[in-house]
């Protein structure tokens, strides 16, 4: 296997016919992406997940343009002079300053029962403690570890090396945008789009919804407006205050599929039916730029019960997104100064 000490790959076992090496460039996305492929039918993929479905060659390769120096942070998995595996390593800070190392790994099925995922999660591990070591976050650091609850392998591989469930998201979806319910305002209440001059009080009404959330990303206006597609996106207001927001948008990857974003009703604002028409508008915008269906995801524990408001608009369960959590302890080994 591999020989960078730096990497972790020197640190891992050593298999008959299996090599570990690191990430070469656009020259892997192909592979990378049959991969995914290959691991969709044991692992009951939904190809159309907004989440975690079926990446092109393509969004591999953005995906991979988006990561912390790819070449150390992603390793693959080579038998026989083929890819059959792979594993990425990310990380962020939560709002509560937990530094989260998120490592997602991905082996086609004939090749698992033969220790080969132990070992790619080893090298994850191995990686992220070197990480934390030279990041100084270990007073903070957690490993994360994702699994849709289908996929039965790495589930159970995850919770036998001491990893436990923290949450989980549930994605919906609306299969069919034709016929929408009616959407009544509450009195005094008005929606429309959001020009630019609102586009912070709009982020602003997101992230103080998620004050106090648990195992929420910090997300800055600079990240909010990176990604703004204000096509769809619609916000109420009571008087001159923005009482709320729905931020949607069409998938760039498929013009007939929409996606809700963010729906978010400010605490004084809540129990009214706003956010019911919000969600409504948003919905009947998307339509009127092409989409057929909807899709959205939230957390299984949400306060606001904004499950129940979803299931009553029509939305119905498609996935459950886990996220696995687990201490990290950095070796005395894997301690050492390294190379920048």
């Amino acid at each position: 296997m591999g020989v960078n000490g730096d990497d972790g790959l020197a640190s891992t076992a050593r298999m008959p016919g299996y090599a570990f090496r690191p990430y070469h460039g656009h020259e892997d996305h192909g592979a990378m992406a049959a991969v995914r492929l290959g691991c969709a039918e044991r692992d009951r993929t939904d190809a159309r997940s907004i989440v975690e479905g079926l990446p092109t060659a393509a969004e591999i390769g953005e995906a991979t343009a988006e990561l912390d120096d790819p070449y150390r942070n992603q390793v693959l998995v080579e038998h026989n002079g083929g890819i059959v595996g792979y594993s990425t390593i990310r990380w962020w800070q939560e709002r509560d300053e937990t530094w989260l190392y998120l490592h997602r790994g991905y082996l086609l099925p004939e090749h698992r029962g033969q220790g080969i995922g132990s070992a790619m999660l080893d090298w994850a591990e191995s990686r992220i403690r070197r990480l934390v070591h030279r990041h100084g976050t270990a007073r903070t650091a957690v490993l994360g570890a994702n699994a849709t609850a289908s996929e039965q392998d790495a589930t159970a591989l995850l919770v036998a090396s001491g990893y436990r469930r923290v949450f989980s998201l549930v994605e919906l979806e609306l299969d069919d945008l034709r016929q929408l319910p009616d959407r009544p305002l509450p009195a005094g209440t008005r929606v429309g789009a959001i020009a630019p001059s609102s586009y912070r009080a709009a982020w602003k009404t997101v992230v103080d919804s998620y004050a106090g959330a648990a195992f929420t990303e910090r997300w800055t206006f600079e990240s909010f407006l990176a990604t703004a597609d204000p096509t769809c996106w619609r916000a109420a207001w009571d008087g001159g205050h923005m009482a709320g927001v729905a931020l949607c948008s069409i998938r760039r990857q498929k013009p007939t599929a929409g996606e809700v974003e963010e729906l978010s009703v400010r605490s004084g604002s809540r129990r009214l039916g706003l956010g019911r028409a919000l969600l409504l508008d948003g919905l009947r915008c998307l339509r009127e730029h092409g989409a057929e269906t909807a899709r959205l995801y939230t957390g299984t524990a949400n306060p606001h019960r904004s499950y129940d408001l979803y299931e009553r608009v029509g939305f119905r369960r498609r996935n459950e997104h886990v996220r696995y959590r687990k201490p990290v302890t950095v070796r005395p080994t894997e301690a050492a100064p390294q190379r920048p």
